[in-house]
């Protein structure tokens, strides 16, 4: 049963949501496909990481931060975050009313597009451990062998703004040899804070293996699914992107600002939808 639904039609905005800055990559793609949307955004920043914590607490804040998006007039959600779509993605639909894009590990074209039939998949552990990963890989890639690498270090880089330098690609070729290493030819970024790692990931893989990022897909899928409600704007959007962050707000704009490509203003999400979690 619906718990909360928006009100809006064409014209009101869509809501992207992420534990932290990582989701910002889904919402330049939606951006660049979709110029005509208004565009909110929830960093879940003080509540992060999602990847090192439980079921309960990852989905308790799933509905916290899409009921918010909900009350701001979103006609609908894109959860931009791997972990909070493994847990709470069809909890989410079942609460709102309106339509619900889910971000996954691009295991589908990454199966099809390996030469070796070994792919490799980088990730947080609660993604790569969900029922919903493990689907996505007896459904999209019988025959291939799925390598699985967690890579808490690298979220925290990114949460910290470091997305370059030479800690950072020994950080990355630490995950990516052992990949390498056992004769992957292509590699999923599983995470989206891993977006803004893409240059290096590429960098420690080297010519000749390919590097696959889920927001393309994100961006086209939401298309599709306003496009069927009848909720896409005809009008270009008269609103600047608007961002709120669950965490020390001063980091938090600082953070964004190095990240996103556009002046935009960060807010304080408000104190009701900061409650911890009861588990």
């Amino acid at each position: 049963m619906t718990e909360c639904s928006a009100d809006g039609g064409p014209a009101a905005p869509v809501g992207v949501f992420d534990s932290g800055v990582g989701g910002l990559a889904v919402l330049h793609e939606i951006r660049k496909q979709l110029p005509n949307e208004a565009l909110l955004y929830v960093a879940d920043s003080g509540f992060a990481p999602y990847g090192e914590r439980s079921p309960s607490y990852v989905e308790q804040r799933s509905a916290v931060i899409a009921d918010f998006l909900v009350a701001e007039g979103a006609k609908a959600i894109v959860i931009a975050c791997n972990t909070a779509t493994a847990v709470t993605a069809p909890a989410l639909r079942q609460r709102h009313a309106i339509p619900v894009v889910a971000i996954e590990p691009a295991v589908k074209p990454a199966a099809r597009a390996s030469s070796s039939g070994v792919i490799g998949v980088l990730a947080t552990q609660q993604t790569l451990a969900s029922p919903r990963f493990s689907r996505l890989v007896t459904e999209h890639a019988a025959g291939v062998d799925v390598l699985v690498q967690p890579c808490p270090d690298l979220v925290s880089l990114v949460e910290r703004g470091v997305t370059s330098g030479p800690d950072v690609l020994a950080a990355v070729e630490r995950h990516v040899r052992v990949l390498l290493g056992r004769r992957a030819d292509t590699i999923v970024l599983g995470c989206t804070h891993f977006h803004f790692l893409r240059g290096v990931v590429e960098t420690a893989a080297g010519a000749g293996i390919r590097v696959i990022d889920p927001g393309p897909a994100v961006a086209s899928e939401l298309r599709r699914r306003l496009a069927a409600a009848r909720l896409l704007s005809a009008s270009p959007a008269t609103r600047p992107v608007r961002m709120w962050t669950s965490g020390e707000l001063a980091g938090g704009r600082e953070l964004i600002s190095r990240l996103w490509p556009s002046p935009v203003e960060v807010r304080q999400l408000p104190s009701a939808y900061c409650v911890p979690p009861r588990s």
